[in-house]
């Protein structure tokens, strides 16, 4: 078998060489003057607005979480009853004390009529309170009266006491004469020295002289009765009489008790063991210079029929001015400056006190909710002025303000659902911590700011502190405030003390 021969390349054509290449001369570059020209117009505008910029982010701090809020009052009846009138619309501006809505006054006016009807009720049983009073005073001066004739009575039963004994003791001395004298007699007429009929008389003279003592002794007997003593004294003398007859005697006891009891329906109340005496020393003890006219008044005054027909009046009084107030408060009116929103009742609706009626937004008490990274929280501090930009009038139109205080609390930990971190998975994130402002030279009539706005505070660190507190991070107590001005001078700038009124700047977030 024949062995293929192996195939021979075939060479290629030979390319003539190229002629050699004749030299282009260049032209000669032009220098770009324009571009270094606007290197340095760069540079320069750089300067003039970079600089400021930069400058400015390291001597401020802002956020754009921030918002426009204010007071809301919710208008809301007193008492129930049904509308009888709606006099605003939603969006309506009011002033404080404007009428809002009116309610039926009608039941509340028959309320105010039945309480005026107690009330004159009420006065017509003080001022017979105050006759019955006046009138157990008179009784009780009579009484007194009357317990001085029982006193003097019974001086006068012991005077006249003495004076019967005195005559008893007259009659024993005619009766022990004539006794005599018919003794005498009798043994005459025996040896007919005197006559019977001498004798007979001499006999009925000393028996009406006895009949006359025993008259004479029944008489004292009598008078010792009538004084609450025995008729035979053990020691024998009819004349004998305690020292204090006067003060324990039945008579004067009763007429004690009769003023006592007199005294006690005006509260006037005191023991019984006390004499009559003791009574009266104490009862004009109680004025001083012993006058009893006012004390008399002062009894009147504090009596408990008088109180009581008093506090029944008073109690009506309040009645009557309770049903005057429910009557006032028919009218619902603006209690702050601001604007109607959210109104929710029309004419012959039903309300019941404490229902909300409407809202009403203040425009005059204006402040700024603002937002601030916990990592921005280290410069700032109460007082410190800032400058607000609110989106609806942007660049145009600036606010300023003061920082009035700080939130004790971060948004996260105020809402209804705090985080719970201990439960393990925990992801670290930025805190905000509202910051309140407050605005400065604010004029609603002119640029109002309405609640829920979104503003861009920027806080000014090295300019001077304003009001009070300044440069605090608590407002302070208000025992501790009350004692101190009301209003802290500024901060000195650092530029005057040569010392440093802020904390470090930090860089704009």
């Amino acid at each position: 078998m024949a062995t293929p021969k192996p195939a021979v390349a075939e060479k290629p054509p030979e390319v003539p060489p190229a002629p050699p290449a004749t030299p282009v001369e260049t032209p000669p570059r032009k220098t770009r003057w324009w571009l270094w020209l606007l290197l340095v117009a760069l540079l320069i505008v750089g300067g003039i607005f970079g600089v400021p910029w930069v400058i400015r982010a390291y001597n401020t701090v802002s956020t754009d979480d921030a918002f426009v809020n204010s007071h809301a009052t919710f208008v809301a009846p007193r008492v129930s009853g049904q509308v009888a009138a709606v006099l605003v619309e939603d969006n309506n501006r009011v002033r404080k004390g404007d009428l809002l809505v009116q309610l039926d006054k009608e039941p509340l006016q028959a309320q105010v009529n039945i309480a005026q009807a107690a009330l004159s009720a009420a006065d017509a049983n003080l001022l017979v309170a105050q006759a019955q009073v006046r009138a157990t005073v008179s009784q009780m001066r009579s009484l007194r009266f009357n317990l001085d004739h029982a006193i003097e009575d019974v001086d006068n039963q012991a005077a006249l006491l003495h004076a019967r004994v005195a005559t008893l003791k007259s009659y024993q001395a005619l009766y022990e004469r004539s006794q005599k004298d018919y003794d005498r007699v009798v043994p005459l007429l025996t040896s007919g020295g005197i006559s019977q009929e001498v004798v007979d008389q001499r006999k009925q003279q000393a028996l009406a002289d006895e009949a006359r003592v025993e008259e004479a002794l029944q008489n004292v007997y009598q008078i010792r009765v009538q004084l609450g003593l025995k008729a035979k004294p053990e020691s024998g003398d009819l004349t004998e009489v305690p020292l204090d007859l006067n003060q324990v005697v039945s008579s004067v006891r009763q007429a004690q008790a009769s003023l006592m009891q007199a005294a006690a329906t005006v509260g006037v109340s005191d023991s019984f063991n006390k004499t009559p005496r003791q009574l009266v020393v104490d009862f004009y003890k109680r004025d001083p210079s012993g006058d009893i006219d006012r004390i008399y008044d002062k009894i009147v005054a504090s009596a408990p029929g008088i109180k009581k027909a008093d506090s029944e009046r008073v109690e009506a009084q309040r009645n009557l001015d309770q049903a005057l107030l429910n009557l006032k408060y028919c009218d619902v009116r603006s209690e702050i400056d601001g604007v109607v929103t959210r109104r929710s009742v029309n004419p012959g609706n039903n309300v019941v006190a404490g229902q909300s009626l409407m809202l009403v937004r203040s425009l005059t008490e204006i402040w700024v909710d603002a937002n601030f990274k916990e990592t921005q929280l280290g410069s700032l501090r109460i007082g410190q002025l800032v400058e607000l930009e609110a989106d609806m009038y942007g660049s145009k139109q600036h606010f300023k303000g003061r920082i009035s205080g700080f939130t004790t609390g971060t948004g996260s930990t105020l809402s209804l659902l705090p985080p719970e971190n201990a439960t393990g998975n925990f992801v670290k994130v930025v805190q905000r911590l509202p910051v309140r402002i407050e605005l400065i030279g604010y004029k609603p009539d002119e640029t109002p700011l309405f609640p829920g706005l979104s503003v861009t505070p920027t806080v000014l660190l090295n300019e001077p502190m304003e009001g009070p507190d300044a440069g605090k991070m608590l407002q302070q107590l208000p025992s501790a405030s009350a004692a101190k001005p009301a209003a802290s001078p500024p901060a000195p700038s650092p530029a005057i003390t040569g010392g440093t009124s802020a904390p470090p700047l930090a860089p704009k977030q």
